[in-house]
């Protein structure tokens, strides 16, 4: 029988450079001989694409609408019988993860009511919690300047909502600590220097 997998996630306002992060982990993670699958949410699914579509402006809904979608995404990237999350860690997958709950809890619970949107993720947290959840912290005011090179701007990429999520995040570590492991790691102008203290904090909490 094949050992389970870890299932790391990574969290950060947008611009926090977590999804280059994600990848250069993966990286080492496979030079140390770890079997590693990298996913992000929103997923590639028809959710998933829906709320891409929200999130750009193509299709104008509310909040409400967002969380719920979001929610449904999450639950069947957690089951999907072909690469869900379950079916992974089951095989022995170690399972890197570009956003989960608490996204949804930082971004939708600081626009919808935060209980509501707790009380739909409710089936995916007890499904599946990370391992380890690493935290790319950087203030608001650099995220954006990185999010404004980008070019078009989606729902929740202004300065104002972006500093009301981090807030949310920090409010959601302390709700949660005996529940989630979170590391907060800074974002360095130099990623390099990012990913070795990420790499320090998965070696001593993984022993990879």
């Amino acid at each position: 029988m094949a050992t389970k997998g870890k299932f790391i996630v990574f969290e950060g306002c947008d611009g926090s450079g977590k999804s280059t992060q994600l990848k250069l982990l993966a990286s080492y993670l496979e030079s140390k001989g770890e079997e590693v699958y990298l996913t992000r949410e929103p997923t590639d699914s028809p959710f998933g694409s829906l709320i891409h579509s929200c999130l750009t402006g193509r299709i104008v809904t509310d909040e409400h609408t967002i969380a719920a979608l979001f929610a449904a995404d999450r639950l069947d990237h957690i089951h999907n019988a072909l690469n869900g999350i379950l079916r992974k860690l089951e095989e022995g997958v170690t399972v890197l993860c570009d956003r989960f709950y608490l996204s949804s809890f930082a971004y939708n619970g600081g626009f919808a009511p935060l209980e509501w949107v707790i009380s739909l993720n409710t089936p995916a947290m007890e499904a599946v919690t990370p391992d380890l959840t690493v935290f790319i912290d950087l203030p608001p005011e650099e995220g954006m300047q990185r999010v404004s090179r980008r070019g078009d701007r989606e729902r929740y990429e202004t300065l104002e909502r972006q500093a009301l999520i981090r807030n949310n995040y920090f409010a959601l570590f302390e709700r949660f600590k005996e529940r989630e492991r979170v590391a907060v790691v800074r974002s360095e102008k130099d990623k390099e220097i990012t990913q070795a203290h990420i790499r320090k904090i998965v070696d001593e909490a993984f022993g990879f």
